[in-house]
């Protein structure tokens, strides 16, 4: 087991299981052997993928083993705890840091326990590892041997590189301090300063290097002697908030409850608002500013909060495109579906859209890079790491004690520290806590309990339902027309109260008032004053009181005795003098207003304008049909059908049951997966390198599937793709030469022997020791890869 090929062959099929579990990337598309799986182990876009989320703690054991291992070998993992500071209290940690990196394959470690790093991490990892310039041996030069061996460049550091610090002019000190926890490059003082003379007097002692003109470096093995051997100040634990308040859990209950509650609600009207009004779509996609505006003043929220409700609506398939040649925003069919469910599953549905959806509905309102207004329902409002974003912090906020109110900071510091190379901005974590308040996740600003089951992908229907207070389906009405609900109203009394009544405030009891208006308005959907006066008396605390009655009775004389027809559309009555002066009425200008008899005026407008015209006009008009029926001035249904609109993730395979079976089947072509070349280390060369540095050979063949895995030329190389990547890899990491055969434009090939350097974009990066120069080949140009060094006796 002396390459990190060898280790992965080494690893029980549950251990390679884990891996590709944590790493799915590996398993995509499925690899062919245990070879290609550590070539793409081993690429530079999983190496990156893997290190974006792993904790700081784990990025700086990682670091600690690059840095220890050029100067004394492979380190142990108490080498590492020593190296980044950890005291007998932090060996837990460090210790479950080095098993994740291990589990990743970002790490390996040997027989002896000694930890190796995986081919390429220490390039993916950049160039100032824990702040440190780069080593020494990390110098690629071409002086060295033709064995692979290493030339140095310069004479090597003495026992105490700080040995004649003691002597310096004063502030030379402070210059190293200043550099001594990175970043490793300062920018090079005035000259005739007491800075510059410091500066030069540590650039004579070699405690600096110079850099370009204007900067100097300070190099590793100066900083590690400053740093005490240590890679890292202090290891890098988990933050715990401070003075983080505990809230009640009734309080976090009922908050969130109250909150759900309210969405569900404004969701309904919104889609009750957008039935009967709905507003165009843009010329470039989205919802105009001023329909945003109309509906936020309808909804009786501000312009941000409506947005939200819109994005959330469209995530969970209740709003689309209705495709029309004008095209409009109406609700799907998907909508009735929703509107017939109970509160907690209507809540349900939008957690679960709002938790998976892409949309950033926070960005409404502001400025794109060309200027222009970002609208709510723009299809440039996605962005893919939304949903990861949004589950991250709410992970944040279920590790937290239960009721903790953490702000947006604390959850800011924690995602900082679980994935130090890519933090999310603080504005969009405190706007995913915001939209979590407003959906009822959060309750006084801890996560509740339907909050917990969502995360939990358990049923948070049901955990919301638990925190509901019982509906109430009674009303306390009152002799100044107005009414209180002692509660949460159920859905018929809620259905009630939104046809005939005001809403006036809402918390732990709902007050309504009745007006002329909301009257008119139930007698406007088709309800007669007997039927409303009975609903009211069933829902009502006693009987209904007198003034409701009398304005009720008042409103429904009025309420139809001028009725509106088309022609393109007429009014007419049976009082003459409930028309006289409406031709002439010039705020009735625009309708074209004409007398065709004392009792009937025609109109060239569509009979919705006519109606809102004489409402407006103090009138209570109705509409009738071509026989004189009423008809009641309800807009008609519209619908369509919601198009890929995802309410939840996407259930795709267990993982854990897909990487059992890729391991299945590698385990399967094991035969044919033999080990192939251990050339990342002197020691294991299996094949004799040739005198010739470079001898012509036939244009090779590429091997049938029977053939993978044998050398170019001799037994110990390899041909295989996948094998030659890791080769050269390994070869890189181990600073070792091998022999290369490169297939010209030609046709031709060549073999040259060469120390790989990089491996990257599908190009190979060496050094040729003895022409002294630098080779560039693209991979698919070598044809096959063999040792440098002959076999042991």
């Amino acid at each position: 087991m002396a390459t990190f090929t060898g280790y992965l062959r080494a690893r029980s099929d549950d251990e390679l299981v884990a891996l590709l579990v944590r790493r799915p990337d590996l398993a995509t598309p499925h690899p062919a052997t245990l070879a290609s799986l550590a070539a793409r182990a081993t690429s530079r876009s999983s190496l990156d993928r893997a290190l974006t989320w792993v904790d700081a703690l784990v990025l700086q054991v990682l670091e600690a083993v690059v840095v220890l291992t050029p100067g004394g070998g492979a380190p142990t993992p108490q080498d590492v705890a020593d190296a980044i500071g950890a005291g007998p209290a932090d060996a837990a940690h460090v210790a479950r840091a080095v098993d994740d990196a291990v589990a990743l394959a970002l790490l390996w470690p040997d027989d002896d326990g000694a930890l190796h790093v995986s081919p390429g991490l220490v390039d993916a990892l950049g160039a100032n590892v824990a702040g440190l310039a780069p080593g020494t041996a990390d110098v690629r030069d071409p002086a060295e041997g033709a064995d692979g061996t290493d030339a140095p460049s310069r004479p090597g550091p003495g026992p105490d590189p700080l040995a004649d610090l003691a002597d310096a002019p004063p502030g030379a000190a402070s210059v190293l301090e200043a550099l001594q926890w990175g970043p490793p490059v300062g920018r090079t003082p005035p000259p005739g300063t007491a800075a510059a003379d410091a500066v030069t007097w540590l650039l004579a002692h070699g405690l600096l290097d110079r850099g370009d003109g204007r900067h100097v470096l300070l190099p590793r093995h100066v900083a590690l002697a400053l740093r005490g051997g240590r890679t890292h100040r202090a290891p890098a634990l988990a933050p715990t908030p401070e003075n983080a308040p505990v809230r009640d859990p009734q309080i976090v209950a009922a908050e969130s409850a109250r909150a759900a509650e309210q969405t569900v609600r404004l969701v309904r009207q919104l889609l009750t608002r957008w039935e009967q009004s709905p507003p165009g779509v843009l010329r470039a996609g989205g919802l105009g500013a001023r329909d945003l505006r109309r509906t936020a003043q309808a909804l009786d929220v501000d312009d941000a909060h409506t947005a939200w409700l819109v994005e959330t609506a469209a995530s969970a398939g209740l709003l689309a495109d209705d495709g029309e040649e004008s095209p409009s925003f109406v609700p799907t069919l998907e909508a009735d579906v929703w509107a017939a469910q109970d509160v907690p599953p209507r809540w349900a549905a939008l957690a679960r859209a709002w938790l998976a959806s892409a949309r950033t509905p926070w960005l409404v309102g502001g400025r794109d890079e060309r200027g222009a207004l970002r609208a709510a329902l723009d299809p440039e409002l996605t962005r893919p790491w939304v949903p990861r974003l949004r589950r991250a912090v709410l992970d944040v906020l279920a590790s937290a004690p239960p009721g903790a109110a953490l702000t947006a900071d604390d959850v800011h510091a924690a995602l900082r520290w679980r994935s130090p190379r890519s933090v999310p901005p603080l504005a969009a974590v405190e706007a995913v806590l915001g939209d979590a308040t407003r959906l009822g996740v959060l309750g006084a600003g801890a996560l509740a309990s339907a909050g917990r089951a969502l995360v939990a992908d358990e049923d948070a229907g049901a955990a919301l339902a638990a925190d509901l207070p019982a509906p109430v389906d009674e009303v306390l009405l009152q002799g100044d027309l107005t009414g209180v609900v002692p509660g949460r109203p159920g859905e018929d009394l809620e259905d009630l109260l939104e046809l005939a009544a005001v809403v006036e405030s809402r918390g732990g009891a709902v007050t309504v008032r009745f007006t002329a208006e909301s009257v008119l308005r139930a007698l406007d959907a088709g309800t007669t004053a007997d039927d409303l006066l009975a609903r009211l008396g069933t829902a009502a605390r006693g009987r209904v009181p007198q003034p409701l009655e009398y304005l009720v009775r008042d409103v429904a004389r009025r309420h139809g005795r001028v009725r509106a027809g088309a022609a393109a559309s007429y009014v007419r009555a049976d009082d003459p003098a409930l028309l006289a002066g409406l031709a002439d009425d010039p705020r009735l200008a625009g309708l074209r207003l004409r007398l065709l008899a004392p009792t009937v005026l025609v109109a060239d407008a569509s009979p919705r304008e006519l109606l809102d015209a004489l409402r407006a006009r103090g009138l209570a008009p109705v509409a009738e049909d071509a026989r004189g029926a009423v008809v009641h001035a309800v807009a008609p249904e519209r619908r369509v059908r919601a198009r890929g609109a995802r309410t939840s993730p996407v259930r795709e395979r267990d993982p854990a049951d897909r990487a059992a079976s890729v391991v299945a089947t590698l385990r399967r072509g094991a035969p044919t997966d033999a080990p192939i070349l251990a050339a990342a280390v002197p020691t294991a060369a299996v094949a004799p390198a040739t005198p010739d540095l470079e001898t012509p050979a036939p244009a090779p063949r590429r091997p049938r599937a029977a053939e993978t895995g044998t050398a170019p030329r001799g037994g110990g190389g390899t041909s295989d793709p996948a094998d030659v990547l890791v080769v050269l890899r390994e070869a890189a990491q181990a600073r070792v030469s091998v022999w290369v055969e490169i297939v010209g434009a030609d046709g031709s090939s060549t073999r040259r022997l060469v120390r790989p350097l990089k491996v990257e974009g599908g190009r190979l990066r060496a050094l040729d020791p003895r022409r002294e120069a630098e080779l560039t080949v693209a991979v698919h140009r070598i044809a096959g890869v063999a040792p440098a060094d002959p076999p042991a006796p």
